[in-house]
């Protein structure tokens, strides 16, 4: 009966996390299915140069520059005009009046505005200045001393959007062709401290460009030009990483900014379990492109790569913290096999004191 408890014990453990050698067996076989490395000092630097999975970092944000401090007119947007002329006899104005005022009017698909006795003037693309120029110019052989103002405002091609993450989001007309992002974002009440690492996102035509907000603000190098019609999106990040086996928590945990080192990711993980988990068998499951692949060790040579960690030894944990988590990955805290000899042994001490009980009820 003892030798069957022993059997049983060392066949069918209560775990609840599998052992580093159980995931990695398969590696030793004669044509492995996925590649095993182990994360050192020494390898990181190549590691580092490895293709970045999970992330969109195909999105190239546009760096800072500087526009006009002025406004341009476009299709859509209203304008103001104000004729001066003091000649008697006008055409334009009455004796009682020495101006007339055009109130609101749209500038049409064209880029022109009607203005009377001169038939369309285009303005589309001008500054309130130019424009005023312009139209003063074309009513000149009409009215020669007339004298001409225009104030813009401005419709919805000359405006930009602004969308969640912030306390006002909404349309904000551009005030001028200098307007930036982080002047846009501050008036739209900024950036919601509840949200988890924000990122910015920025959609300009049939473009896409993404940074976290935390980047935004580091550098005036992102600050970058808005254009009419932009739309900038302030979302959550959702990027994650699974957490699994013998730690503090088994999860789908969020990352809480862009860089995440594996001892970070650890200890979002809640540690590892004292009483159960290896210390030299932290794995990192990763899944990369095919495009990806060389085998020049610029690159891994498998699609599938299970890192390693010994965070046992100084090295070890340099190394992690060094590499880091992308999302995607799984996190894989292995149960130590001194725990399963602790539960045989523990079985085996059971066994021992029934077969006594038995004796001495035997007897």
């Amino acid at each position: 009966m003892l030798a069957a408890l022993v059997l049983v014990a060392a066949c069918s453990l209560p775990r609840g996390a599998a052992l580093q050698s159980e995931v990695l067996k398969e590696s030793n076989a004669e044509i492995p299915t996925f590649q095993v490395v182990q994360v050192t000092r020494a390898n990181m630097p190549m590691i580092a140069s490895w293709p970045t999975t999970g992330w969109n970092r195909g999105y190239n944000w546009p760096g800072a520059s500087s526009g006009s401090n002025s406004n341009v007119i476009q299709t859509g947007d209203l304008v103001d005009i104000t004729i001066w002329d003091n000649q008697e006899n006008s055409l334009l104005t009455n004796t009682a009046e020495k101006s007339t005022v055009l109130s609101g009017v749209e500038v049409g698909p064209n880029g022109a505005v009607f203005i009377p006795y001169v038939d369309e003037v285009y303005i589309r693309g001008l500054t309130p200045a130019s424009a005023r120029a312009r139209i003063q110019s074309r009513l000149e052989p009409i009215v020669p001393s007339a004298q001409v103002q225009v104030r813009l405002t401005q419709g919805r091609a000359n405006s930009v959007e602004l969308v969640g993450g912030v306390s006002r989001p909404g349309s904000f007309p551009m005030p001028s062709r200098n307007y930036k992002i982080l002047g846009l974002i501050a008036d739209g009440g900024g950036i919601m401290n509840s949200l988890r690492n924000p990122r910015v996102r920025l959609i300009r035509g049939g473009s896409t460009y993404e940074i976290s907000a935390d980047q935004l603000l580091d550098s005036g190098a992102n600050n970058a030009l808005l254009y009419p019609g932009d739309t900038v999106i302030v979302e959550e990040d959702d990027h994650s990483f699974t957490a699994l086996g013998a730690a503090g928590s088994e999860d789908l945990i969020y990352f809480p900014k862009d860089d995440l080192s594996a001892l970070e990711a650890v200890s979002l993980m809640g540690g590892l379990s004292d009483s159960r988990a290896d210390p030299k068998g932290v794995l990192v499951l990763r899944e990369y492109r095919v495009k990806h692949l060389r085998s020049d060790g610029t690159a891994p040579r498998m699609q599938q790569v299970v890192f390693t960690f010994d965070l046992t030894s100084a090295d070890g944990l340099f190394a992690a913290r060094k590499f880091l988590v992308n999302p995607g990955d799984t996190v894989l805290a292995t149960e130590s096999p001194v725990t399963s000899a602790q539960v045989v042994f523990g079985l085996v001490g059971s066994a021992f004191g029934l077969g006594r009980q038995i004796t001495s009820l035997s007897n």
